[in-house]
């Protein structure tokens, strides 16, 4: 678009948003192609809009939004109500490209009422008989199945498909079958059963899967009462036995208080790319509705603006009508849509803790079956995680660890291990024997370590680590930073790992003052932190001990005369200890060593021998 033409669409597009009006209202953004982009609701239509054009007031993804639109449109509501639900309906039917998109909901079924002469309650994933009432949708399918189960057993609602009429049930056009033998239907279809009995037990049904099993043992228990004033015990019986099947189901339902709070509660998580917001239907006290629903952002929305438009969603979707709503924070509703309560204690904010339990656990259920799926977005994450928690300026694709290990100053080594994203990358491993420090000084090991390291990689201009980890705590860190900045100018940041007194990895350390960093115990990160330190710290040592052992072995041979370090290594490997190259015959160590080589060390050890006994 060249200059000219810039100039001429932002006249226009200024000249219609100087003509908006001041009053609720949804606007509509176009492009290029007549295609809406993006839908909006505004207490004052004017004054939003106005602001999209304010350049010091964009995000980056909102001056990609507005360099795309060529039109706009807008319609006037009377209330803000009116303008949020017909922003959610235009959403729905357009899907514009810019809006935070609501994920289908398709795979999880709900519970059907249909409409007919007898009706039938089922299961059902898609959303398409006419007339017919619908329960749900029902995240957790296992609460769906109960709810069946407990219309089944106490009011035996026709389990047959088949489509049946008024004129067919009284030309007595169906048979008995089975599920009448079987207890499982009462036979409406044939006059067994009363129409009318059968039309209030599918309304008892209804009930239930309302949540209003208070009321409906209410009434059994009216009914049992009248039926064994009647003397007629067996009916009475039978009454009794429906009741203990819905308290039982009661008792098993999620009830939060003994109040009979009927209230909508909501509580939102959220991340650079998605929203999950819970919501939870409270009827009597209990919860009938247990649903999580995701947002794919488009824009840099708020989590406040993101609640507000899944309230809208849920309550519509769901045909709730309650007059309270339980949030974690207030959201700009419209004015008597519904009473925001923000509870600080007792039931109400048990529920809102509930809520809160079951978006963050959708959340990490969502984020793991991704993981799954795609392994190495599972490193990124974390990746990500740290570059956050430590305020790095890239993310860690390299990361490498340092341990020394010794036994009060001897045999002095230390251990370098190294993770590509996040993965060991063992060919990168590299050990080293302390030469320039006399005794147990980590601090001194720590800096000719990483002076070796680290010049070297700078001469041969090889890779750099994006992040260095010490294992320990401020004293190794600050020994890095003596090297790694002040002697080699290299701008690598540093971090450390302090243990406690069980040596079980305490807390991370970062900065300079070093300052704790606060990553949660029972976090992926700090699972993560914990195995790269136990990583290092198992090489370091394996290393160490290999060596110990070594010269451990190797001194006992070390009066032997003509007996270099390369025939020490050769019998040692040849025979496996200095037990068994004593033990060996002269004709073993000639064969290992040679004649004459084979006849010295044996003479001199079995003199050795003769000379102890």
């Amino acid at each position: 678009m060249t200059r000219e033409e810039r100039e001429k669409l932002d006249a226009y597009l200024k000249s219609i948003v100087s003509s908006l009006p001041e009053c609720p209202g949804s606007y509509q953004y176009y492009d290029e192609e007549g295609t809406i982009i993006y839908v909006g609701k505004a207490k004052k239509l004017k004054s939003r809009v106005s602001s999209y054009f304010v350049k010091t007031q964009q995000s980056a993804k909102t001056q990609v939004l507005v360099s795309k639109i060529r039109h706009i449109t807008y319609t006037v509501v009377k209330t803000e109500q009116d303008a949020l639900l017909l922003e959610n309906q235009l959403i729905k039917k357009y899907k514009p490209r810019y809006n935070v998109l609501l994920k289908d909901d398709k795979t999880y079924p709900s519970i059907v009422i249909t409409k007919e002469y007898l009706p039938r309650i089922f299961s059902i994933r898609n959303r398409n008989m006419r007339g017919a009432t619908y329960f749900g949708p029902y995240s957790h399918v296992q609460t769906m199945y109960a709810l069946l189960d407990v219309c089944r057993s106490i009011y035996h609602p026709r389990p047959c498909m088949t489509v049946m009429t008024e004129e067919g049930v009284r030309s007595g056009k169906y048979d008995v079958c089975l599920n009448y033998h079987i207890h499982k239907c009462e036979a409406p279809c044939c006059g067994r059963q009363n129409h009318d009995d059968y039309l209030a037990s599918i309304e008892a049904c209804r009930e239930i899967l309302k949540g209003n099993t208070r009321h409906v043992a209410v009434k059994l228990r009216e009914r049992m009462m009248q039926l064994a004033e009647e003397m007629r015990f067996e009916e009475a019986a039978a009454i009794k036995h429906k009741l203990e099947i819905i308290e039982n189901f009661a008792e098993r339902s999620e009830v939060v208080s003994n109040v009979n709070y009927d209230i909508d509660v909501f509580h939102i998580e959220s991340d650079e790319k998605q929203a999950y917001i819970n919501f939870l239907h409270v009827v009597n006290g209990a919860i009938t509705q247990s649903f999580t629903f995701e947002f794919k952002k488009r824009l840099d929305e708020t989590d406040a603006e993101l609640l507000a438009l899944g309230i809208v969603e849920m309550r519509d979707r769901f045909g709730s009508n309650s007059k309270e709503i339980i949030l974690p924070f207030n959201v700009d509703l419209p004015e008597g849509y519904a009473l925001q309560t923000i509870p600080q204690m007792g039931g109400k904010k048990t529920l809102l803790e509930l809520s809160r339990l079951n978006v963050r656990q959708h959340r990490i259920d969502r984020i793991n079956q991704a993981e799954k799926l795609n392994p190495e977005q599972r490193q990124t994450r974390l990746m990500k995680e740290i570059q956050e928690q430590l305020g790095l300026p890239h993310l860690p694709l390299r990361i490498e660890l340092f341990d020394n290990s010794n036994l009060q100053g001897e045999d002095a080594v230390a251990g370098c291990v190294v993770f590509d994203r996040l993965k060991p990358n063992k060919k990168e491993y590299r050990t080293y024997h302390i030469k320039t420090v006399e005794g147990p000084d980590d601090y001194a090991s720590m800096r000719e370590v990483a002076e070796r390291r680290y010049s070297r990689l700078k001469e041969e201009g090889a890779t750099l680590p994006s992040l260095i980890i010490a294992d320990g705590g401020i004293g190794q860190m600050s020994a890095l930073r003596e090297v790694v900045e002040e002697r080699l100018g290299l701008h690598i940041p540093i971090a450390g790992l302090a243990k406690d007194a069980r040596h079980r990895t305490r807390e991370m350390l970062f900065g300079d003052p070093p300052v704790r960093v606060a990553v949660k115990p029972d976090s992926q990160l700090f699972h993560l932190l914990t195995q790269m330190q136990d990583e290092v710290h198992r090489f370091a040592i394996t290393f160490h001990r290999n060596i110990r052992s070594k010269r451990q072995r190797a001194s006992e041979l070390d009066g032997i005369r003509g007996l270099g370090e390369k025939t020490k290594a050769l019998l040692l490997k040849r025979f496996g200890s200095v037990k068994r190259i004593k033990e060996a015959t002269l004709e073993a160590l000639q064969e290992a060593i040679g004649a004459a080589r084979g006849r010295n060390i044996y003479e001199q050890l079995h003199t050795a021998e003769k000379s102890d006994g």
